[in-house]
This record gives structure tokens, C-alpha cells and sequence, in this order.
């Protein structure tokens, strides 16, 4: 499922990357830095929440099939796109708003192959009609629990067709913006039935990163929609003239 996201995402970027005139095999250049810079982050930021499996063996660690973190592979991901944008000459802003819409269509995606392998994202006991059991999953539950992972899907979704709707009529940095706020506003909604232990204030790691994120979205979003009231505002040259 990982791999059906980065073609999923691979497609919406080809298509974004044809209607902005950057030519088709920009968006093979991004999967190639999104793919590598991803996995490394989604790797590397579970090492502070695992330090102990970490020290004990660190390249079997490294090098297991399981444990990634999806905040991990966003910041690395992020970061190995914005080195392609620098080396390319590309606004990075423009390029962030073009793979945004990709972004939650890939969690998404993501979300069915943590559903299928019951492997630990499910959340807290339920006594709700939709509740299941992961008996067989890689992190078994006989309990019945909240499918987190399907909440996060169908979320994740709506996400995907609002911002792919909006992409023609949005302003820089605005599509980027509203993802920022969306996708963590729902994964910090998810947290609360999510079974992760608590960090700071109460409150989840994933829940403290998604404040931030959701503070960096909304200046985007301001700041694009800001640039759009000013613009309107300013006296044309013929009422100058």
C-alpha cells in the first residue's frame, strides 16, 4: 500500500506538473527525492521513541520492514523536495502546492495497508457497532476496538477532493496552507481514540506536532488570502493615470 500511494501521488503530481507547464518529467524527478527523503525521515523519527530497540542493534533497526512515522516522511520528503526546487530553480512554494493534493491521497493509501495488517494503529476499546478486532494483525487485539486507520482513510480523502478541487483558483502557498491545517487538524482529532501514550501537555507527540503544523498552515493560508485582498485593493494604473 506504501507503493500504491507513491504512484497514486506520482499521478497527481504529473498532473499538476502538465497544467503548470513544467513538463512531465519534473514529476518523476519529485517521486525519485520525495521517495528516498520520505522513507529516510519515516525511519529516522522513530528512533527518540525507540531509542532503546535503536541502541541495541541499529542497523537492524534501521533496516526493519515495520515501524515508520508518517510526520517522519513528511519532513524528509518535504526537505529532499526543497533541495530539487533549489537545484531547479523552482519556486518551492509552487512545488509544495502542487504535491499537497498528493500528500493525502498517499495517507490515504496508506491507511488501508495499516488496516489490512492490524499493525498497531488501531485505536482504543469501542462498544460501537463499527468496532473490530485485529486477532491476526501484526500488533494482534482480540478486543474490539476503533479501526483508526479507516477513519483516517475516509478523512484523508475528503482532504484529497477538496484541495484538488480548489487548485485552479487558489493562490500561492494556499493549497499547501490549507493542507497543513486540514491533514493535522484530523490527525489530531484521530489521536483522541488513537491508543499512543501521552507526551507533552497531555497531549500525543503526533497531537504536538500537529499544532505547529496547523499554526504553519494557517499563516500560508493568511498570507496567500491576505495577498489577494491587497491586490484588490490597490488603485488600477488607468485611475492613476
Amino acid at each position: 500500500m506504501a507503493f500504491l500511494a507513491f504512484v497514486a501521488g506520482f499521478a497527481v503530481v504529473r498532473s499538476e506538473a502538465r497544467r503548470r507547464g513544467w513538463g512531465e518529467e519534473l514529476a518523476y524527478d519529485i517521486l525519485l527525492y520525495a521517495y528516498v527523503g520520505g522513507w529516510a525521515g519515516a525511519r529516522l523519527f522513530l528512533i527518540p521513541t525507540a531509542w532503546e530497540l535503536f541502541r541495541a542493534d541499529p542497523i537492524a533497526f534501521l533496516l526493519s520492514g515495520s515501524g515508520w512515522v508518517w510526520y517522519g516522511g513528511v519532513a524528509g520528503g518535504t526537505f529532499a523536495v526543497w533541495l530539487f526546487a533549489r537545484s531547479r530553480g523552482i519556486p518551492f512554494v509552487l512545488l509544495a502546492d502542487a504535491c499537497a493534493p498528493a500528500l493525502a491521497l498517499g495517507l490515504a493509501i496508506g491507511r488501508i495497508g495499516c488496516q489490512l495488517s492490524g499493525d498497531g494503529d488501531y485505536g482504543i476499546p469501542t462498544d460501537l457497532p463499527w468496532g473490530m478486532s485485529y486477532p491476526n494483525g501484526v500488533v494482534p487485539t482480540t478486543e474490539r476496538v476503533h479501526p483508526a486507520p479507516l477513519y483516517e482513510m475516509a478523512g484523508s480523502l475528503v482532504i484529497f477532493a477538496y484541495l484538488w478541487r480548489m487548485r485552479k483558483s487558489a493562490l500561492p502557498g494556499e493549497i499547501v496552507g490549507m493542507y497543513l491545517v486540514l491533514g493535522p487538524a484530523l490527525r489530531f482529532l484521530i489521536e483522541f481514540v488513537r491508543r499512543n501514550p501521552a507526551w507533552l501537555w497531555g497531549l500525543t507527540t503526533a497531537q504536538v506536532w500537529s499544532i505547529g503544523l496547523m499554526a504553519a498552515g494557517a499563516f500560508l493560508v493568511w498570507r496567500a488570502r491576505d495577498s489577494r485582498r491587497t491586490a484588490k485593493r490597490a488603485p488600477s494604473p488607468q485611475a492613476e493615470a
